[in-house]
């Protein structure tokens, strides 16, 4: 790889003769399923964009030009290119490189990318401040996807842009596919583009784009022509591409879904590696996929929706059986969570599947279209909590206190597979309010799941384990953590242990009882300690004059970047080995 290795920066990358870019094309193509087949990480994006990567930094000067990759997820040969090739095999590690691009880490990267539709937003308030500046030269530059263009984001940028003669240019990386495949009327409107069928005006043009396209993204030197020609026009451009998910790995074209971030896999054939903790117990994701489908069967009621992740959430299984019931929306939280609430209004029961990070972008129309009406949508909360490798953009640690603050919300988090069954089941049975059931991402701990369904009263908790003088009150999945410190305890008397459940409303009864039996309290929750359930506890502590001591466990007032969950579990103090600590000091305390 002599040609890469000689790329510390896009200066060097500029300092090559033109020839030498489709060579370097395939170079670069190579250590990226070189790294990512061993260390993991999102593979299919980036191979789409690797000819698009270098010309763009062959053809414009950046970091002084702009540029800013939607998502992120297709930005990692953009690192490599930009002086991080050395160290891209800690990528998405603790203590490494994020998986996606963040202002922290190099000049290069002008704009954070986490979540998706951003750019265009970004890229046009880049480029008025240049021109505020007088800087009239510099380029601003978004690639941007079919499937994320299609956000209302992304839409408010583009109707924006078109009405400014600030220096930008928009890159439609158009691939037909996002993590699942596209949906809606703009990707059909695309594919007509592509086939030379549409009918219609170019929709970019009307909105004062100066478009060129669709060309192969594919084709080096085309690409690198067709950016030096929008370089000479000023004012919005659009250049539209077309690309392969996985282009030069045979598997990751053909299976575009699973080697989105396919884990490890063989280098040399492309066949994924089988997982250790493969089999049972399921995922969370699963259980309520299949359960969803279960009680779908016997409610014609029931109804699925997701922004764009039916695989992620596994909403899929409804789809499948009941497709005229289960609605992918695309990246569109907004319209989901409106959508969701639409339905309810007549009378359907929504499950509105959707992450807890992505579930922030419609946080108004929870508020003002849902819970102000008192709609009953369930809100079904996949990865809950610390997520691992992905990082601050997307672990779900802030739900608990977004939700908790407002009125006609009811929020479960269950400790394993049978209680995420039941609420659902509860669920369907009919609500007067909004519910919000949030989970983590990952396996569950029963291998038996599939048990007799069982009405959960609302705001109920779990008595465990009886204790004399301190009382464990967790909330979710991360209360098995504490079974298995008192195990490793020998089960000591002074301990108590509850499974919350409910974070509103709380179980008062149950927590009058714990301040007059126990004189140490402490909350446990993979979620922010600002707001969250510990916080929820000592509001009612306070107003009750519970003078114990109530120590909370939870994610500090930071961000947490990415490691594996049980790394990041140590860094927040949430860990077994923590919890371990705080009981015994407790204990030393007591005794």
């Amino acid at each position: 790889m002599k040609r890469l290795d000689s790329v510390q920066s896009p200066e060097d990358l500029r300092k090559l003769p033109e020839e030498e870019l489709v060579p370097l094309s395939g170079e670069l193509r190579e250590f990226i399923i070189d790294i990512v087949s061993a260390k993991e990480g999102h593979l299919g994006a980036s191979l789409g964009v690797v000819e698009l990567t270098i010309a763009l930094h062959y053809v414009f000067n950046t970091p002084h030009d702009k540029l800013i990759w939607d998502v992120g997820h297709q930005a990692y040969g953009h690192k490599i290119l930009t002086g991080r090739r050395t160290r891209f095999n800690t990528n998405r590690q603790f203590g490494g490189l994020s998986g996606f691009p963040k202002r922290e880490e190099s000049e290069f990267d002008a704009f954070g990318t986490g979540h998706s539709s951003t750019s265009i937003s970004a890229i046009v308030g880049m480029a008025l401040a240049a021109r505020l500046k007088g800087d009239l030269e510099r380029e601003h530059i978004a690639v941007i996807g079919d499937a994320s263009i299609a956000s209302g984001m992304a839409f408010e940028g583009l109707n924006h842009s078109g009405v400014l003669d600030a220096n930008l240019l928009i890159i439609l990386n158009d691939n037909a596919i996002g993590i699942d495949p596209s949906v809606g009327a703009l990707k059909r409107y695309l594919t007509n583009v592509k086939k030379g069928t549409a009918k219609e005006e170019n929709i970019f043009e009307c909105l004062n784009f100066k478009y060129s396209g669709p060309i192969d993204g594919h084709d080096l030197p085309a690409v690198v022509d067709a950016l030096r020609k929008m370089k000479e026009i000023k004012g919005p451009r659009l250049l539209h591409l077309i690309t392969t998910k996985g282009k030069g790995l045979k598997q990751a074209e053909e299976n575009q879904i699973v080697y989105h971030a396919p884990g490890r896999f063989d280098r040399k054939t492309g066949e994924l590696t089988p997982s250790a903790s493969s089999g049972l117990p399921l995922k969370y994701q699963d259980v309520f996929g299949k359960t969803l489908v279960e009680l779908a069967e016997k409610n014609e009621l029931i109804v699925g929706i997701t922004p764009a992740m039916p695989t992620g959430s596994s909403l899929k299984f409804m789809m499948e059986a009941y497709p005229e019931r289960a609605f992918d929306v695309g990246i569109a939280e907004q319209h989901a969570v409106t959508m969701a609430a639409g339905m309810a209004a007549e009378g359907l029961i929504p499950f509105c599947a959707i992450y807890s990070t992505f579930l922030q972008r419609a946080y108004d129309q929870v508020i003002h279209d849902v819970a102000l009406q008192k709609l009953p949508v369930i809100f079904c909360i996949d990865r809950a909590g610390l997520v691992g490798q992905d990082g601050a953009t997307h672990h779900g640690i802030y739900d608990l206190a977004y939700l908790r603050c407002i009125p006609n919300m009811t929020i479960f988090a269950p400790m394993d597979e049978r209680e995420l069954r039941n609420i659902m089941y509860t669920a369907q049975q009919g609500l007067e309010n909004p519910l919000a059931i949030r989970y983590p991402r990952g396996k569950g701990v029963n291998q038996d799941w599939r048990t007799s369904f069982e009405t959960i009263p609302l705001g109920s908790s779990r008595e465990l384990v009886t204790g004399s003088s301190i009382a464990v009150l967790s909330i979710g999945h991360i209360g098995n953590e504490v079974t298995e410190v008192l195990n490793s305890l020998g089960n000591p008397k002074e301990i108590g242990h509850y499974d919350m459940r409910f974070v509103k409303p709380l179980d008062e009864a149950r927590l009058l009882d714990i301040f007059s039996r126990y004189e140490k309290i402490v909350t446990l929750e993979d979620g922010c300690l600002s707001g969250g359930f510990g916080s929820a506890v000592l509001e009612f502590a306070n107003i009750q004059k519970f003078t114990g001591r109530i120590h909370c466990l939870g994610i500090p007032d930071r961000f947490i970047e990415q490691g594996t969950v049980e790394e990041l579990r140590k860094e927040a103090q949430i860990d077994q080995e923590a919890i371990t600590r705080c009981l015994i000091q407790l204990l030393h305390e007591v005794r």
